[in-house]
């Protein structure tokens, strides 16, 4: 039985959140996991294996030098937003243990950019490290392409890539970015943003965009033409759901949040395919969303993924799943 295995009572005892927190503290006293060399390059960048840690684990960069123990070929950090914020009440995260799912509505609670950014500077692993950032949510949605462009311009001199979080669903009125107007808008800022900072830095940084499972075919068509017009790189396929299905007995199936884990799979592999289809190749995929096995892994590379993340299957096998996905990871 693995240490994860003996550790997982204790944690699923705690409040989720209390667990949460617990778990990253311990992950910096905890072993070393390896996972096979599956080197593939994506974005420009080389990656030791495709298998990375979804942003919102780490939401302050604190705990970077312990998950990179577990054998990640990259990991992502935030959503960090320009001010502090404390984000919704507790209690903001709910177990379904039955069907390997969370649902969460943590509103991008995070210490703020400065402190974000001082935590990635006291950290010692030199991988590939994403920030993922977002608005506050008091910035009224005709200025968040100003919290956009702000926080790229502080994280850029220290991330490998940087995501544009537009689809969680715990931020009132984030989602709407995805509308074409304002997606088109926003991404532009940003797109010419990023051409001055390479220019400054002397370093072209990927951007990803990162998009929920509950769009219609038309909002997939329109996101991938603004994608390729601005010249991102990625697209990570997806963030959580708003959707309750396969959950709807559960006692939580009523709270408010994203619901994640093995509940939304098909609907985010369904999301990934069809940008695979729209994109052609031109763009990165990235696929994220109810991964809790390495077949899951595989799957998602069939429907077009380059590389994955993992959460909310980390959650419930442990450090052994990251193993078992890049093993099941199509060699490229």
């Amino acid at each position: 039985m693995s240490a994860y295995a003996l550790a997982r009572p204790l944690l699923f005892s705690l409040d989720p959140e209390t667990a949460h927190h617990l778990a990253l503290t311990l992950s910096r006293f905890g072993f070393r996991f390896r996972a096979p060399d599956k080197p593939v390059t994506v974005m420009g960048l080389h990656f030791p294996n495709p298998v990375g840690l979804a942003a919102g684990l780490d939401k302050d960069a604190a705990h970077i030098d312990g998950l990179a123990k577990l054998g990640f070929g990259f990991i992502e950090v935030g959503t960090v937003t320009p001010r502090a914020q404390p984000g919704n009440p507790r209690p903001r995260i709910f177990r379904i243990v039955q069907a390997n799912a969370l649902i969460n509505r943590f509103g991008f609670n995070n210490v703020g950019v400065e402190t974000f950014l001082a935590n990635v500077a006291r950290s010692r692993w030199r991988g590939i490290l994403g920030i993922n950032i977002g608005k506050n949510f008091d910035t009224p949605a005709d200025r968040a392409a100003d919290d956009y462009a702000y926080c790229l311009e502080k994280v850029y001199g220290a991330a490998s890539y940087v995501t544009v979080n537009i689809s969680s669903p715990n931020t009132k009125g984030l989602r709407d970015l995805q509308q074409e107007r304002q997606l088109d808008e926003l991404l532009d800022r940003l797109a010419h943003a990023r051409e001055r900072l390479a220019r400054s830095y002397g370093r072209h940084v990927p951007l990803a965009l990162k998009v929920a499972p509950d769009l219609e075919p038309p909002q997939i068509r329109d996101i991938a033409d603004a994608v390729l017009r601005h010249r991102f790189e990625a697209i990570i396929a997806t963030n959580t759901s708003t959707s309750r299905e396969g959950v709807e007995d559960s006692p939580h199936a009523g709270e408010a949040g994203g619901l994640s884990g093995a509940p939304i799979f098909a609907k985010s592999t369904d999301v990934l395919a069809r940008f695979r289809d729209q994109l052609d190749g031109k763009v990165a995929l990235i696929g994220a969303g109810g991964i809790v096995s390495g077949a899951d892994a595989e799957k998602k590379a069939r429907a077009g993924a380059s590389l994955v993340q993992l959460y909310t299957g980390l959650i419930y096998r442990g450090p052994a799943l990251v193993r078992e996905c890049v093993s099941a990871f199509p060699a490229k």
